[in-house]
């Protein structure tokens, strides 16, 4: 059978955000993901260049993933709610990509392919705009970045929920409750409000188990 470069690169991507999101990028061993992907670890030099690069390329393809299979669709600020209840979802079905970024801003001192995602993030800011042209483009960046953060947190961060609620890891009822208070705190976004925290946080005891109780401010 004829070697597909590709169908090999692709083997090593997968098995390479099995290994990153577990181990990091020290603690990831080459072989441990050449033999997961039954492939030779040359071929990871020889496609992806030393391991931290190749943490890169992993790392970029997983984001690539998450920008096509999430976007941002509608206009007003319920779409941008609605973007972040469907980004929270999509991180709990791949939590590997938040663990990647942990673990990028943990052992690294400059994002990995900085210029590539400096321009898809300029471009995600842009939607935001696009939306809710409302919005200054700080005012939109900090939206952004609040709903990163939030999504991966919970994602990375999961022991805290465990210590805080007592519910168990996946349990059905406390992710549609987690899912609620973001996308509360988002439909609470008000531009150039200063007061615009305080208001979602005395919306977030009022939020029930479903999406669909919720009611913007």
């Amino acid at each position: 059978m004829a070697w597909d470069p590709e169908r090999t690169k692709r083997l090593l991507l997968d098995a390479g955000v099995v290994e990153f999101s577990a181990h990091g990028l020290a603690g990831a061993r080459v072989d441990r993901i050449a033999t997961a992907a039954g492939v030779n670890k040359e071929r990871i030099y020889q496609y992806f260049g030393k391991k931290q690069e190749f943490f890169g390329a992993v790392l970029t393809h997983q984001l690539g993933l998450i920008v096509d299979a999430v976007p941002i669709r509608g206009t007003g600020i319920e779409a941008i709610a609605d973007y972040a209840g469907r980004l929270f979802d999509y991180q709990c079905a791949h939590p590997e990509l938040a663990r990647l970024t942990f673990w990028e801003g943990l052992e690294l001192g400059n994002p990995v392919a900085e210029e590539h995602r400096r321009a898809r993030s300029v471009d995600k800011v842009d939607r935001v705009l696009a939306a809710v042209p409302e919005l200054t483009r700080e005012e939109a960046e900090e939206l952004l970045l609040t709903i990163l953060t939030l999504a991966d947190g919970w994602q990375a961060l999961p022991n805290l929920d465990v210590l805080y609620t007592g519910a168990a890891p996946g349990d059905a009822v406390r992710l549609a409750r987690r899912r609620s208070v973001i996308t509360t705190i988002v439909r609470s976004w008000s531009p150039a409000d200063a007061s615009s925290t305080t208001r979602a946080s005395d919306h977030i005891g009022q939020v029930g188990g479903s999406e669909p109780g919720v009611n913007a401010p």
